[in-house]
């Protein structure tokens, strides 16, 4: 698939003649600098933009001619989003937050399950400012995988974080993917992380510039940080 964006008399690729493919309960990383075209990807692939050319399917269905109304239905019925910056509601305890996915979902788990799923079964009655960072990222996955979706598409989840408090997130992740069948595709600029995937794909200049398959996945705890 290719993506243009047009910058006053100027067209800019973002992306050029990307294909590639998610296999269903897997954990695939994407790799490359910034304007790479990680993210604009990752935008494609969760219905927020639309490709300039190529096609994008979903379980057999063909997203790249449906309607708005028709992707925000995919949105809410099958993807969980985790970006760099939490987006939590400051007004809300942990457990508000994580509700406000579940009351519009088709099939949600409880908020205290998905919160315990992440760790912070202790934690849900705190509000985001008294939760570390990490622990604010961790709502925010738990507020993802609360609708159980099918696929979920994270954009730098440890990206604001110190390692220690990385790891912790990514164990979340691979916890998710390990105990409901979540697939998970993670955008990172640490190439460390790819240790953990089925998958690696290598972004450059708006290509895949690599792909590799890993033999075996490792544990979280077992990756040389």
């Amino acid at each position: 698939m290719t993506k243009i964006y047009r910058s006053g008399e100027v067209d800019v690729s973002a992306l050029s003649g990307v294909d590639l493919s998610l296999e269903r309960g897997e954990i695939a990383v994407m790799l490359g600098p910034s304007g790479s075209g990680k993210s604009t990807l990752l935008n494609l692939i969760g219905g927020l933009d639309r490709a300039t050319s190529g096609r994008i399917w979903f379980n057999g269905t063909e997203l790249t001619e449906a309607s708005d109304r028709a992707l925000t239905r995919y949105r809410r019925e099958h993807l969980g989003f985790v970006f760099q910056f939490y987006n939590l509601i400051p007004s809300l305890s942990a457990l508000e937050n994580v509700a406000l996915v579940t009351e519009i979902a088709p099939e949600p788990m409880a908020p205290d399950e998905a919160l315990a799923m992440v760790g912070l079964k202790d934690r849900m009655h705190h509000f985001p400012a008294q939760l570390s960072g990490g622990e604010q990222q961790r709502v925010a996955i738990a507020r993802a995988i609360a609708k159980r979706p099918e696929l979920m598409l994270c954009d730098e989840p440890t990206g604001a974080l110190d390692s220690k408090t990385g790891i912790i997130v990514l164990e979340a992740l691979t916890r998710i993917n390990r105990d409901i069948g979540t697939t998970i595709a993670i955008i990172t600029h640490n190439a460390v992380i790819r240790a953990v995937a089925d998958q690696v794909f290598t972004f450059k200049d708006g290509r895949i510039a690599d792909h590799q398959r890993n033999a075996s996945r490792l544990e979280v705890s077992q990756v040389s940080w």
